[in-house]
Order: C-alpha cells, then sequence, then structure tokens
C-alpha cells in the first residue's frame, strides 16, 4: 500500500521542483521515500484502492507528521530567544545552511533511521542467515549515519562554526576533520 520507487528523475518530481522554482526539490523529492510527498501519494493511493492505512496514520492526504509541520510563530521566536543568549554564531541554522544541505542532512538521517527500523524483523532464521544479515544492514546503517554526520559537520563548518569549536563537538582533532571535510568533498560527497 505504499507508492512505487520513483528514481532521481521522476518526471512528477522534477515538474515539481520546476513548478515551485526550485529545480534542486525534484531529484531530492523523487528519493526521500519519508518525507510528506511520499506521504500525500500513499494517502491518495489508500483512498483510491478504499484500504485502510498503517497503525497511526490518518487516511486524510493533507496530514502531515509532525516533524514536517510548520514552527507556530511563537515557537521560532523562543528558538530565537534562546539562540541569542546561548554562545555560538547567533545565527539561525535555517538562515545560514542552504535547503539542499538541510533536506540531505534530513534524508540521510531519515534513511538510517529506517534502516535500523528494519532490523526488528530479520532477526529470525538459521543463526548464520541472520548475523550476514544483521551485520550488512548495520554496516550500511552505519555508512549512512556516517554521510550525516559529515554533511552536519561540513554545513557547520561552512556556516561560519569555528573548526576548533564543530572538532570539539565532534569529538576529533581539527586538522583530522579537515582532513575528512576535504576527503569527502574530493570524492563528490
Amino acid at each position: 500500500m505504499r507508492p512505487r520507487v520513483r528514481g532521481g528523475d521522476d518526471p512528477f518530481s522534477h515538474r515539481l521542483g520546476e513548478r515551485v522554482g526550485r529545480g534542486w526539490l525534484g531529484p531530492l523529492a523523487a528519493t526521500d521515500y519519508g518525507g510528506p510527498l511520499t506521504s500525500w501519494m500513499g494517502a491518495v493511493i489508500r483512498l483510491r484502492r478504499g484500504a485502510g492505512g498503517p497503525p497511526g496514520y490518518d487516511n486524510d492526504p493533507w496530514w502531515l507528521r509532525q516533524e514536517h509541520q510548520p514552527a507556530t510563530m511563537a515557537g521560532q521566536l523562543r528558538v530565537l530567544g534562546k539562540e541569542k543568549k546561548a554562545p555560538g554564531s547567533g545565527r539561525m541554522w535555517r538562515a545560514v545552511v542552504p535547503p539542499e544541505q538541510r533536506a540531505l542532512i534530513t534524508s540521510a538521517v531519515q534513511s538510517a533511521e529506517e534502516q535500523l527500523q528494519q532490523l526488528r524483523r530479520v532477526q529470525t532464521g538459521p543463526a548464520s542467515d541472520v548475523a550476514r544479515r544483521l551485520l550488512r544492514s548495520l554496516r550500511h546503517s552505519a555508512d549512512l549515519i556516517d554521510n550525516a554526520w559529515k554533511r552536519t559537520a561540513l554545513a557547520a563548518v561552512n556556516a561560519g562554526m569555528p573548526l576548533e569549536e564543530v572538532a570539539q563537538w565532534a569529538e576529533m582533532s581539527p586538522d583530522a576533520l579537515m582532513t575528512l571535510l576535504t576527503a569527502g568533498q574530493e570524492d563528490g560527497g
């Protein structure tokens, strides 16, 4: 009862990106399987088929999970007030990190979360099969988390946070962090 997987060149998502004036959004929306667009498509499919949704889901196509809902003005003002009192740049993450980078970080974290949730289902069968599946899945999850970690560190440095602070938060030396971040850029990451 889920929408079929769309590729990065999905015509619907590509046209969506064009219509909203953000060409980068199309390929990103096409591969964001846990996002609001996929939830909307799933609800439309379930309504057309007359089927109920998964437990906890509403069949209203315009229903959004809480993490996809915009923050209230009061909530945004509270965050802004806390940010001004806290040490750091004093600038908001959304203001200094481009939406493309934020979307890629969010997508990487959601992919890792989905991958880890799937591990519950692979724990039956012969020990060698279960161990093989668990190790492969955990390795893939670790790679996804590592990708999100690197993207977040790079976004923080690009947003103007001192490399030394970001390295301290990442619990590594500034030289090691710089090597890691520059190696990721050379590889196209």
